[in-house]
């Protein structure tokens, strides 16, 4: 068991759970957060990016405090996303695996309402939601909220933007005497002002090191291109990363769509999520990313908080995002848990301007990578255009004596001779080997 995660005050039984989890030294936040909310009483704000364990941070004091004598609903963890909810769901339940009788739920929109107010007749310590879904629990009355005594907000700086008159209704419902935890990535105005709306005067402020822990590992790169060669470019950057995983950031829905056709035409192995998905279609996208099925999630900003997948080597902004917020949360999809990543933006000569602002707002450093010279340039169209040959399904619909026709034409050439005619076809269909994928246009 964790001597250090002992040292902040962590319960034996859970530190058994963070033993079979592999989990033994805690991060900068968690070390900061954990004894605070174990042994203070006052309002907490945690500054720190993604992938810093803030989950940890606050879910292992939280599940520690829960009076198991009580039934009621003790504390609401709220998250703008399902992805979110889910994965934090997913973390308390393991952190709490030695503690059975520790009642947690989650609840969110975009799936029927009835199992989740089936499951809430039951006893319920912790409550994972999205707003609006607790909104609707509230008033069918199928959660009782009035008797809680801590509320977390977790990715404030989202929740604010897009969630905020859902907030409101809820902070309205719940005690006006409680505990409210509140952690961000980015202090931002309107986060500053919620700190002011929803919390105590007495806050404390902790923060991880930001500048070595919020983007370390991640190398940042941008790459300049005319709107035609922006498939083209991505195309190329992808097949460089052939057996790794990633995820493409877009700035709509529709571009998402558009852009996860293209790939599949040239037999890529992606998937996207965005918020006009069903919940179920988004989990199972998920799953298949999670479990390596898929190897490219292509996602909208909104729909892709709460992703925190450590094998995800790279992430890509088909489009650079309008925040500095967003870049940071865009970003820190990669480079998980210790690991190294690469964040590449793929922009117009008119968005290079945009560069030096994001370096000083941040405090990082883009280095520009330069597209691809006419000879290796060909050479991955080639590669690419072979590859869509070697994942093309066989076609069972071409009748067998057609079939035996061209293998008797084939019949007398070695597996050399025949790669040999089909580049030379190639070559000549394509002009020098100098083959473009499919449509490349800009989603």
């Amino acid at each position: 068991m964790s001597k250090q995660f002992a040292e902040l005050g962590v319960a034996a039984e859970f530190l058994k759970s963070l033993a079979k989890l592999q989990i033994s030294v805690p991060t900068d936040i968690q070390k900061k957060t954990i004894p605070v909310l174990l042994k203070q009483k006052e309002d907490v704000v945690g500054l720190a990016k993604t992938g810093t364990g803030k989950t940890i941070a606050f879910g292992l004091p939280i599940v520690q405090l829960i009076d198991l004598k009580k039934n009621n609903v003790q504390a609401i963890i709220l998250v703008p996303t399902r992805e979110l909810g889910q994965q934090i769901y997913e973390n308390l339940i393991s952190f709490s695996s030695t503690i059975p009788e520790l009642s947690i739920a989650y609840v969110c929109g975009g799936i029927p309402i009835k199992p989740q107010i089936d499951r809430l007749s039951k006893t319920t310590h912790l409550l994972v939601a999205t707003p609006g879904r607790l909104i609707d629990l509230i008033q069918r009355k199928a959660v009782n909220v009035t008797n809680i005594s801590t509320l977390v907000l977790d990715e404030a700086d989202e929740m604010i933007s897009s969630l905020k008159k859902d907030l409101d209704v809820v902070i309205a419902e719940i005690p006006k005497k409680r505990r409210t935890l509140l952690f961000t990535a980015t202090l931002t105005g309107a986060v500053k002002q919620m700190i002011q709306n929803y919390m105590s005067k007495h806050v404390v402020h902790l923060s991880a090191d930001m500048e070595q822990t919020g983007h370390k590992g991640i190398e940042h790169t941008y790459v300049v291109v005319e709107p035609i060669e922006k498939l083209e470019v991505l195309l190329h950057f992808l097949n460089s990363k052939d057996g790794e995983r990633g995820i493409i950031f877009c700035k709509t829905k529709a571009a998402v769509n558009k852009l996860a056709k293209k790939l599949a035409i040239n037999k890529f192995s992606s998937g996207a999520i965005h918020g006009s998905l069903s919940q179920g279609i988004r989990d199972r996208i998920m799953g298949q990313f999670r479990e390596g099925f898929i190897a490219i999630l292509i996602a909208t900003d909104l729909a892709a908080r709460g992703i925190d997948v450590k094998q995800t080597s790279y992430v890509v902004n088909y489009h650079l995002p309008d925040t500095y917020d967003a870049y940071v949360h865009r970003s820190g999809r990669t480079a998980r848990a210790g690991a190294n990543g690469v964040s590449l933006s793929i922009i117009q000569k008119e968005e290079r301007i945009d560069i030096p602002e994001f370096e000083k707002e941040l405090g990082i450093v883009f280095t520009e990578v330069q597209i691809q010279d006419a000879k290796d340039r060909d050479e991955t169209n080639l590669l690419l255009w072979a590859k869509k040959i070697f994942k093309t399904k066989p076609n069972r619909t071409i009748p067998l004596e057609t079939k035996d026709k061209v293998k008797n034409l084939f019949h007398h050439l070695t597996k050399e001779e025949l790669v040999e005619k089909v580049l030379a076809d190639y070559i000549v269909q394509n002009g020098s080997a100098n083959a473009k994928p499919e449509s490349p246009e800009t989603p």
